[in-house]
């Protein structure tokens, strides 16, 4: 079965506030089998929600709002979803005498407008809500069900939890886990990944995704099953020829960074290293002493007295600036008497023309890379120092350069 996830707020389309909610609901999902194929954020407006609203029960079989149930004038959802599955509202006394007690043991006066919401749908299921003033409902139509939750997150978690997963697990035909797994690469683009596994990227079950980030790709493989061991055992074989075509690309999994891999590579050989960086505002070193207890393998950091003057060297010396990163990874490694070296270049010139230049040092060995833009990238220093450590991990386990 497949649903949809609406969420109600003007507030949301205007980007005031990060809706929290539907990653939330999302994840908890997972644990249904039910498949999210849409998410739609829609503005405080009746006739745009049940518009909204109307779209989505054409399309899945379960929708799922987020907002919208409060006493003020703009929370419109309920009549939005009686508008749109045809419905009147009908006062539910019970659920006004639930809200009135909430109130009293507030120690508060409920107002009269909080009466707009012991209102739902005719022939809708009313729910108590034990941690807030806004009672929810759950529809059932020829057409498909509709299912609410407040937009408040507290209120949301809890009823989400102790009411809407439990009634999705009770009534769905088929209850299942959708498990993924994300493998993460560095150094390599999104394109050339593409061109080696796109024959994976087809299947129904388990399904292959792609998600692109700056110097790195992530590879998401996702199954559903009847539970987690299932689910596990369609992504294993799956996992198993990725990392046939790509493991000299895949450096972890899950959401761990790059550079947290090359430390704990770093602690495992007892090994140091020392890094020197311009233009990218000392990103290398912010990404290596997040990671704890670096000042035990990060012997020295520093910067390029300024990247102009990097630049102007560049220019005129006519040095190449991979050349360049390399001399300063070695020096950077000799000076301070580590066992690695690394440096990176970042260089803006006139009319926009960007040039970068990576490079790691070891005792034996030294790597580097060379690229350029003819457009303003913002993310540069993100993805220079990215492929920086992509070059530093191939090194360490030793890997051919490609």
């Amino acid at each position: 079965m497949q649903a949809e996830l609406i969420s109600v707020g003007t507030e949301l389309l205007l980007g005031e506030i990060t809706d929290t909610n539907a990653t939330i609901i999302a994840q908890a999902l997972t644990q249904t089998g039910l498949d999210l194929v849409f998410r739609t954020t829609v503005g405080d407006n009746e006739q745009r929600i049940a518009q909204v609203v109307d779209h989505a029960l054409n399309r899945v079989d379960i929708v799922i709002t987020s907002g919208g149930l409060g006493p003020t004038v703009d929370d419109v959802t309920r009549e939005a979803i009686a508008r749109a599955t045809c419905r009147p509202l009908v006062f539910q006394p019970d659920l006004l005498e639930q809200i009135a007690d909430r109130f009293q043991r507030f120690g508060s006066q409920m107002s009269e407008n909080n009466r707009r919401q012991a209102y739902v749908p005719q022939g809708a299921l009313p729910i108590e809500n034990p941690v807030g003033t806004a009672p929810i409902f759950i529809l059932e139509t020829e057409r498909g069900t509709v299912i609410t939750l407040p937009g408040v997150p507290r209120e949301m978690n809890y009823l989400l939890e102790n009411t809407l997963i439990p009634w999705l697990k009770e009534h769905l035909q088929e209850v299942a886990v959708i498990k993924s797994r994300t493998l993460r690469t560095a150094g390599i683009g999104e394109s050339q990944i593409d061109a080696r596994i796109a024959d994976l990227m087809i299947g129904a079950n388990p399904t292959v995704g792609l998600a692109a980030h700056s110097g790195q790709t992530d590879i998401r493989i996702t199954a559903k099953a009847g539970d987690k061991a299932a689910a596990q055992r369609l992504i294993e074989p799956v996992e198993h020829e990725l990392r046939k075509r790509l493991g000299n690309w895949i450096y972890g999994i899950g959401a761990q960074p790059i550079e947290e891999v090359i430390i704990q590579m770093l602690r495992e050989r007892q090994a140091s290293i020392s890094s020197i960086e311009a233009g990218t505002d000392g990103l290398l070193a912010q990404r290596l002493r997040r990671i704890e207890n670096i000042h035990e393998f990060l012997t020295q950091s520093m910067a390029f007295s300024t990247a102009d003057e990097v630049r102007q060297e560049i220019e005129s010396t006519e040095v190449e600036i991979g050349a360049l990163a390399t001399a300063a990874a070695q020096s950077m490694r000799t000076t301070h008497l580590t066992t690695y070296g690394a440096a990176v270049i970042l260089i803006e010139h006139e009319g926009g023309f960007t040039e970068a230049g990576m490079a790691v040092a070891s005792e034996n060995t030294c790597r580097s890379q060379v690229s350029s833009w003819t457009a303003e990238r913002t993310d540069a220093p993100i993805w220079v120092t990215t492929h920086c450590f992509a070059l530093l991990w191939r090194l360490l386990l030793g890997l051919a350069e490609d």
